[in-house]
């Protein structure tokens, strides 16, 4: 479903739609651009993308909104950079109303009685990938009617991503769930009726907005599982390095080809198992990581934590890119490209898209 080919990657960057994203990427069949997974595993940045469209000639207010939800992303991460593991735990407030630590078991088989929502979970465990809007409802029924604590169940929505983002995943549960917002987000089945062209009826979430939250689980939600949710890492080779060369280090979250393209340097995939202890993903995603690394020219690959692999092969030299889970590396910290640079913790996405917006004025005005 997903390409991994670089080229065709950046095929698709120049074939967005960005016109009729706004008004559609709530829909099944919306104008979304399916680049999520590229700029989660950092092949690609939100500035590679915003530059494209701004080349393409497409005036930035016209397309504002897509432009605000690349800005989303950048805002999640700038979230984990200044508050770290914070995000791990409810991030404003407490959730409440929680009487599980678990997850219901009809979401983990796709036995909800929802069609819209079974049909999805099936297809997710195919694909890897789920519309924005559905990960929204599947987390409203588990935190908000199936009443379990949001951080299991994002960790298994996480672990089959292949856009798997911590930051946005992780904040995102919680703005469902109430803990990194004021209010609960509900779903009802008009509405998704509405946006999955569905019309069934009768289900537990046929009801008003007023009659949320419901006073009782349904049943199709009570028996809970704590899925079991482990990586399995490539075997560790003998890797080939040269010493008097740099070391540029790659890792789950940077997988960019043209970083550094033409330096003369060791190239190595760093697959840490205590990352993924913390931060578990299928086999299938570390199957699409693996493949998006045959972009990048002479990679090879370690697994192994990273203070064994620089005491294995002696090396002085290495870089990186910044990332929250890469700030225990020791070398050349290199940035990754923001489409702006607002930077630091603000306290809602709003604040946040008032500083972007400057910027986007005076680049506007400058063209």
């Amino acid at each position: 479903m997903f390409e991994t080919d670089f080229e065709k990657i950046l095929d698709q960057v120049e074939n967005i739609q960005p016109m009729t994203y706004g008004s559609t990427r709530n829909f099944k069949d919306g104008a979304v651009t399916r680049l999520s997974p590229y700029i989660s595993r950092g092949v690609i940045s939100t500035k590679y993308v915003f530059t494209s469209l701004i080349n393409r000639g497409f005036n930035p207010w016209e397309i504002e909104r897509l432009i605000q939800e690349l800005a989303w992303r950048d805002y999640w991460q700038q979230i984990w950079i200044e508050k770290g593991n914070l995000i791990d735990e409810d991030f404003k407030t407490p959730q409440i109303d929680v009487e599980n630590h678990q997850i219901p078991k009809a979401i983990i088989e796709g036995k909800t009685g929802i069609e819209v929502i079974d049909q999805a979970i099936s297809d997710f465990y195919e694909t890897g990938y789920l519309h924005n809007h559905l990960r929204l409802y599947i987390a409203s029924i588990v935190c908000n009617t199936g009443k379990s604590h949001w951080k299991l169940p994002a960790k298994w929505l996480y672990y089959h991503l292949l856009d798997g983002d911590w930051a946005s995943n992780a904040l995102s549960w919680q703005w469902v769930a109430g803990s990194n917002s004021n209010n609960k987000y509900f779903a009802n089945q008009e509405n998704i009726n509405k946006f999955f062209y569905s019309d069934q009826k009768d289900t537990f979430l046929d009801a008003g907005y007023e009659a949320f939250p419901l006073k009782e689980i349904p049943d199709s939600l009570q028996e809970l599982t704590t899925p079991v949710l482990l990586t399995t890492l490539p075997a560790k080779q003998s890797l080939t390095i040269d010493n008097q060369r740099p070391t540029l280090l790659y890792n789950f979250y940077n997988l960019d080809p043209l970083w550094k393209k033409d330096m003369d340097v060791n190239r190595v995939l760093l697959l840490e198992p205590s990352h993924f202890s913390k931060y578990p993903v299928s086999e299938k995603t570390i199957n699409f990581i693996l493949s998006l690394g045959q972009n990048i020219e002479n990679l090879q690959i370690y697994t192994g934590e990273f203070d064994d692999f620089v005491n294995k092969y002696q090396l002085e030299n290495i870089y990186f890119k910044e990332h929250p889970t890469a700030a225990h590396y020791k070398g050349t910290e290199e940035n990754r490209d923001w489409m702006f640079s607002v930077n630091g913790y603000y306290s809602s996405f709003f604040k946040f898209w008032k500083q972007c917006k400057k910027e986007l004025s005076t680049l506007y005005n400058a063209h």
